[in-house]
């Protein structure tokens, strides 16, 4: 893999764990205020998930799955 590109898949992985960790932080502050508005929450969660799988897929362009 070029240099170029794996320092910008790793650029880019910082940047979806930072998003990833903000909407966690914004889900519980919600949860926790008690009046949080349900569907909004679920909407966090949803795109919560959604940078955990471009994470994941990051990370796997990163680390090549390695056959035994």
């Amino acid at each position: 893999m070029q240099r170029r590109k794996e320092d910008e898949l790793r650029e880019q992985l910082v940047a979806l764990r930072a998003d990833h960790r903000k909407l966690d932080d914004e889900i519980i502050a919600l949860e926790d205020s008690g009046s949080a508005d349900q569907l909004h929450v679920k909407r966090l969660k949803k795109k919560k998930l959604a940078l955990k799988d471009q994470i994941t897929a990051v990370e796997d362009q990163l680390l090549p799955d390695i056959i035994a």
